[in-house]
């Protein structure tokens, strides 16, 4: 996970690892598809060309698109298929049990950029407290003397300094507002052009 450095007026929080990770299977999926499309004949020109319509914007959905932006008025969230928008005053609490989340306006929107990974939570754990430590709640304080940054996974750091903001800029006139949902037609139309025409190649010859 990435995030700017906290003395910035903007915090941007991806997951490292699912960049990567997408960007290797789209590179996968690219080299496949492309080769059925340049050496293909026929109808398998159009199948790879369907699939490569259809998984390119999904993958890219889950991988390289989720991401969390805070600044002073703000936290837009953006998920696979929507973007969140939260004012500050909007925000009831961000939580990372078992995953990441934010409470606003009586409703929950996960954090898709800022994954839970309990292996991290755990040895953090035994970082800051010794192997025989019992299990902490999340967003557990460190222990004294320890830096947060030694002792925490990095989806709880990323919820607290997150947390940090939403108090800190609650009541500040630029946060004021009420949630805003947008959904990703620019993921969900390719998407669904896609898996109409790979159907239709499918079961329609």
């Amino acid at each position: 996970m990435t995030s700017e450095q906290p003395g910035q007026a903007d915090h941007t929080y991806r997951s490292a690892s699912g960049m990567v990770g997408g960007s290797l299977l789209l590179l996968l999926v690219l080299l496949m598809a492309g080769e059925g499309i340049v050496n293909g004949e026929g109808r398998i020109r159009w199948l790879s060309l369907a699939w490569l319509v259809f998984l390119t914007p999904l993958i890219t959905a889950f991988s390289l698109r989720p991401a969390v932006f805070a600044d002073r008025g703000r936290l837009r969230v953006r998920n696979p298929f929507r973007t969140i928008t939260l004012p500050w005053a909007s925000v009831d609490g961000v939580r990372a049990a078992y995953s990441s989340e934010v409470l606003a306006d009586g409703r929950k929107y996960q954090l898709w950029a800022i994954p839970v990974s309990l292996r991290q939570r755990k040895k953090a754990l035994r970082r800051s407290g010794g192997p025989g430590s019992s299990p902490a709640a999340p967003g557990a304080g460190p222990a004294p003397g320890v830096p947060a940054a030694v002792h925490r996974a990095q989806a709880d750091q990323a919820v607290e300094e997150i947390r940090a903001l939403a108090e800190r800029h609650a009541s500040d006139e630029a946060a004021q507002g009420a949630p805003a949902v947008r959904w990703a037609y620019e993921i969900l139309v390719p998407a669904a052009a896609g898996g109409i025409a790979l159907l239709c190649l499918l079961f329609l010859g």
